[in-house]
């Protein structure tokens, strides 16, 4: 993958590619680079065109959130401040216990 990763990047940058410049890119990022399939990389994508093949290959966005998502958000913010409530009257009970324990 490194190999197609490299000669991306070259494409990106407007640069050819080439086994001299694929070479170059693949030993900057300190892989030893194997001649064969430098070369076969370079055969293969002799007849490509890059940008279409990106285009064929680009993944969909996700779909938008539905309308409704607001309307839930609204409903556990109600329920959190119900069990708080319960919390606190629980806390208040436990206090109280603790309280009877020391006089």
């Amino acid at each position: 993958m490194e190999y197609v990763y490299g000669a991306l990047l070259l494409h990106s940058a407007g640069k050819d590619i080439d086994e001299a410049s694929l070479k170059k890119v693949l030993e900057a990022s300190g892989m030893s680079v194997d001649s064969a399939r430098v070369k076969a990389l370079i055969a293969s994508l002799k007849d490509v065109d890059i940008e279409e093949a990106i285009a064929k290959t680009a993944v969909a966005q996700a779909p938008a959130p539905a309308a409704a998502a607001p309307a839930q958000a609204e409903q556990p913010t109600q329920e959190k401040e119900e069990e708080e409530e319960e919390d606190d009257k629980g806390e208040e009970e436990a206090a109280s216990g603790l309280a009877s324990l020391f006089g």
